[in-house]
């Protein structure tokens, strides 16, 4: 048997080291994020079980991303909460 996997934490800022992406993870389960001077490149829902995210684009795309170690690696990117 096992345990239930509570999920993390993941609601908030996170950028990339160089700022240029910010995803926005909101409590109602949405998510929106900047590029450059792009605001609202993406935008769509999220769901979280345990440390794994699973993303749905507003336009259909799904894609997937995992916290580990406080760092949220979202595809080919890595981000740092903010603050």
């Amino acid at each position: 048997m096992t345990a239930k996997q509570e999920p993390v934490d993941v609601v908030g800022m996170w950028v990339t080291a160089d700022g240029h992406i910010r995803q926005e993870l909101r409590a109602d389960g949405r998510y929106d994020e900047a590029r450059g001077n792009r605001a609202s490149a993406y935008t769509g829902s999220y769901t979280v079980t345990g440390s794994h995210l699973d993303y749905v684009d507003d336009t259909g795309f799904t894609a997937t991303g995992d916290i580990r170690g406080g760092i949220l690696y979202h595809e080919h990117l890595v981000l740092h909460r903010e603050g």
